[in-house]
């Protein structure tokens, strides 16, 4: 082959290459391009000038053809999650990580420090148009393959504003900026708060009446992301989710439960036992994200109707359950307030939880002092109004496993969970 390549070609030259094999010197035809350096040197040695050597029956270098990833709000819960999950398992070619937050502003534990390196993450407000260039433009000139948008406003009781300037303007933004430049698949984070509250689990094509403001506004951003020409979309809706390092819902009951130990009391909850409150845990959040995009480049895009997926565990988890957990957990008595009670409480609910959040912080705060913790914390007992509402978040999640195969490896929500919890409050010096 090479003596055909120089007969052919003027500037192609035969040059002998020294190469060993068990021990004995042998010269084979090395086909160079004029003026090319060749991989071995006239001593034998390999040129260490050149990346690739040229041996006849070497094969040529392995191109990389792991997906490139940006993930917008890469400092927040799940995005430091979905980092995490890619670093461990080596999935990606590239990874960008964007966010307003510092890293070392976000409270971010130990084992996130490689998968949310400086040298991965860019400080940018992706809502602003002016950003979006430099958030999306990568050095090689080649445009990300997987986009997934873990930002905007987790905060709960927001006014209608903050939703739209952090959550909805964030997701049009973003979604446009994925579509003009042809990523494969772009990844929206929904809530499973937006379908009519039931405790029969709700399906991905059951009616919808959002329940929380915030929830409001990421269905309102789902069907104008839905309406961008060209959007390879997907969509999670998710349950309540928790993990180690919560901030949100599960750290809430857990803080408070630490209060009631420390009092020697009973802690009750309003409504009944058998309100739904389904959870999910992050790191499989982190991992059917994944799934999802993976599965989603399976097939020609844009896929029509845009997939919509419910992510939830398989333990239907609910206010009884909570009340159980904490009981073994913290050796408390949990129960529930009455009709009564919670009939009163539903026509005063804002003095209700007012009164509440009154009694349970100074407690907390004095339990923090005794612990000897002075630094801030994102834990709290603070009780959010918005969910204390007598309202179903009961999820059907078998559409997301019939579609991909996925398995979740944190099927239900135990005590052995909800200490994992505990211990990685402990480790980061949160919990009292």
């Amino acid at each position: 082959m090479a003596e055909d390549a120089a007969r052919t070609d003027p500037a192609v030259e035969v040059k002998p290459t020294v190469s060993e094999t068990a021990g004995e010197t042998k010269i084979t035809g090395e086909t160079l391009t004029a003026g090319q350096t060749p991989a071995v040197g006239e001593n034998g040695a390999a040129n260490p000038a050149i990346g690739e050597t040229s041996v006849v029956g070497e094969k040529p270098p392995v191109v990389d053809d792991r997906p490139s990833v940006l993930i917008i709000g890469g400092l927040g819960y799940i995005g430091r999650f979905l980092a995490l999950h890619i670093h461990q398992n080596n999935l990606a070619s590239e990874v960008r990580l964007v966010d307003k937050h510092l890293p070392e502003l976000a409270w971010l534990a130990p084992e996130f420090k490689e998968a949310c390196s400086r040298e991965k993450f860019m400080q940018a407000d992706a809502s602003r148009e002016q950003s979006l260039q430099r958030i999306f433009d990568r050095s090689s000139g080649k445009q990300w393959d997987y986009v997934f948008n873990c930002g905007g406003e987790t905060r709960y009781s927001q006014e209608d504003e903050v939703y739209r300037v952090r959550s909805h303007a964030l997701s049009l933004a973003v979604g446009k900026e994925a579509a003009k430049r042809g990523v494969k698949v772009f990844v929206e984070m929904s809530t499973g708060m937006l379908y009519k509250p039931d405790s029969v689990p709700r399906k991905e094509t059951d009616k919808l009446k959002p329940w929380l403001k915030l929830a409001k506004w990421k269905l309102s951003a789902e069907e104008d992301l839905a309406k961008i020409e060209g959007l390879n979309l997907m969509v999670m809706r998710m349950a309540h989710v928790y993990g180690p390092y919560t901030s949100k819902f599960i750290s809430t009951a857990l803080c408070m439960a630490r209060v009631y130990q420390f009092w020697g009391k009973e802690m009750k909850w309003l409504w009944k036992g058998d309100l739904r409150t389904n959870t999910v845990h992050v790191e499989d959040i982190a991992r059917a994200l994944w799934t999802g995009a993976e599965w989603y480049c399976k097939a020609p895009s844009p896929r029509k109707p845009v997939p919509i997926f419910n992510l939830v565990d398989q333990g239907n988890t609910s206010q009884g359950d909570m009340a159980k957990l904490m009981h073994g957990v913290f050796n408390i008595d949990t129960g529930f307030h009455g009709t009564i009670i919670s009939a009163f409480a539903r026509l005063n609910l804002d003095h209700v939880v007012d009164d509440v959040n009154d009694e349970l912080l100074d407690p907390w705060a004095d339990l923090q002092t005794k612990a000897n913790i002075s630094q801030s914390t994102p834990l709290s007992p603070f009780m959010e109004k918005e969910l204390l509402k007598d309202t179903d978040l009961s999820l059907d999640g078998n559409k997301f496993v019939k579609e991909t195969g996925f398995k979740y490896n944190h099927p239900k929500l135990t005590q052995q969970e909800i200490e994992a919890v505990i211990e990685s409050y402990r480790k980061m010096g949160w919990w009292p």
